[in-house]
């Protein structure tokens, strides 16, 4: 009956803590020195680093950066960065995108 107890206690106590991250960290200062029709793809890799995803839209090829974290008890966070790169590499729109306020 003690192993009952401290089952439930410990999985009480991982629900109420519980939390999850989901993209990766990236310096989202940076987001304001993107210049759309001049910015690269190389200067963006060197900026943020490696995108958490890669897609096309409208047979443009787009990287994505996210971070996002969840909490329970905290109020959720998201930063998104999304760039829209020309067929030769050139930034041709971007967005960024935060649950946080600005200062």
């Amino acid at each position: 009956m003690n192993y009952i107890g401290l089952i439930i206690f410990i999985g009480i106590l991982l629900i109420s803590n519980g939390c999850g991250t989901a993209g990766k960290s990236f310096d989202t200062s940076n987001a304001a020195s993107i210049l759309n029709g001049t910015t690269t793809r190389s200067e963006i890799k060197k900026i943020f680093g490696e995108p958490f995803k890669t897609g096309i839209q409208n047979g443009q090829p787009v990287w994505t950066y996210e971070n996002h974290h969840y909490s329970i008890l905290r109020d959720d966070t998201s930063e998104d960065l999304i760039i829209i790169f020309r067929s030769d590499g050139i930034v041709q729109s971007h967005q960024f995108m935060s649950s946080k306020p600005s200062s």
